[in-house]
């Protein structure tokens, strides 16, 4: 493609902007390990972007590039099918109430897609709070947050209307749900807010490490992964305290967390996936190489994408656990 007057500049700006710090990682010994290690049960092509997933009878890809998300048959390890959502799919996916939700962030819109059947069923227009966020479906409703400064929405499935407006912190994008509570992430305050779903209503913030930007739940607790310094924060979903930071060295934009399989698992450019264990909060196995940028844990599985090789890895959670350093 030749470069025009415009695109030279640009090139010459992107040219001089210093180089990104490679991530520390972990600093406990006997714990990094080569992502090649790893043999994936199965590897899908996805060109394009394979990003968000989520979770039921079927794994779900998203696809900013393509304009679509993929749907992945676990019982045969194929493709199912591509399917056009919208423009430029963002800010998470989430599977429930016989729905995939899909926000898209090219032409402002929410996306909903039958489980069973692959097809889009609705779209709706929606502001969405930033392209890297989350969304969540729990207590019977469709959460995600809408703009920077702090709107949080509950969508009623059977209208696709909002049902509810919360104002909370700041600077919060991403929403995961446990507990009767959506939990959302002040990536601007470093903080996690409590809404309980039963009354609307604000119940705790709690204060986090920095950054907080993905999280996830589990062995009751919430799970926020901060782009500031790369730790990783626990927070006790009964007294609503943070009662571990688990050093990872993953710190900087992108990435993901997830639970299952008795692991914490989160992802970065550089270290695809690091495990951590919550009985210790500590770092357990931490692997460093090419991939990474999206986790989820399901069907026996961890399901890894590659977001630069347009790739998704399948992989034997027993065989990551047996791995070791060289």
């Amino acid at each position: 493609m030749a470069l025009t007057i415009g695109t030279i500049g640009a090139a010459a700006q992107s040219s001089q902007r210093p180089a990104p710090k490679p991530k520390p990682g972990v600093a406990t010994p006997g714990v990094k390990i080569p992502i090649t290690k790893l043999e994936p049960i199965a590897t899908f092509d996805i060109p394009g972007a394979p990003d968000w997933m989520a979770v039921d009878e079927f794994l779900w890809v998203s696809n900013a590039p393509k304009n679509n998300v993929t749907r992945i048959d676990p019982k045969t390890n194929r493709i199912v099918d591509n399917i056009p959502t919208g423009a430029r799919p963002c800010s998470g996916l989430a599977a429930g109430l016989g729905s995939l939700w899909v926000p898209n962030c090219g032409d402002k819109t929410v996306a909903r897609v039958d489980l069973k059947t692959g097809k889009v069923s609705t779209t709706w227009p929606m502001t969405i709070g930033s392209s890297e966020g989350g969304v969540a479906v729990g207590a019977g409703s469709f959460w995600m947050m809408t703009d920077a400064k702090g709107t949080l929405v509950r969508i009623d499935p059977a209208t696709n209307q909002i049902s509810a407006t919360i104002h909370i912190t700041p600077g919060s994008y991403a929403v995961a749900f446990g507990a009767d509570s959506a939990w959302i992430t002040s990536t601007e305050q470093n903080l996690v807010t409590r809404v309980n779903a039963k009354t609307n209503a604000v119940e705790a913030t709690v204060a986090v490490g920095p950054k907080p930007r993905f999280l996830t739940v589990g062995d009751g607790s919430v799970w926020t992964l901060n782009q500031g310094d790369g730790t990783i924060s626990r927070v006790d979903m009964t007294t609503n305290r943070l009662i571990a930071t688990v050093e990872a060295g993953i710190p900087g934009g992108g990435g993901e967390i997830a639970f299952g399989e008795g692991s914490v698992w989160a992802t970065v450019e550089e270290f695809p996936l690091t495990r951590i264990d919550p009985a210790t909060n500590t770092v357990v196995q931490q692997f460093f190489g090419k991939g990474g940028d999206s986790v989820r844990v399901g069907h026996g599985s961890v399901w890894l994408t590659d977001l630069e090789a347009g790739k998704l890895l399948r992989l034997d959670p027993k065989q990551i656990k047996s791995a070791k350093p060289d």
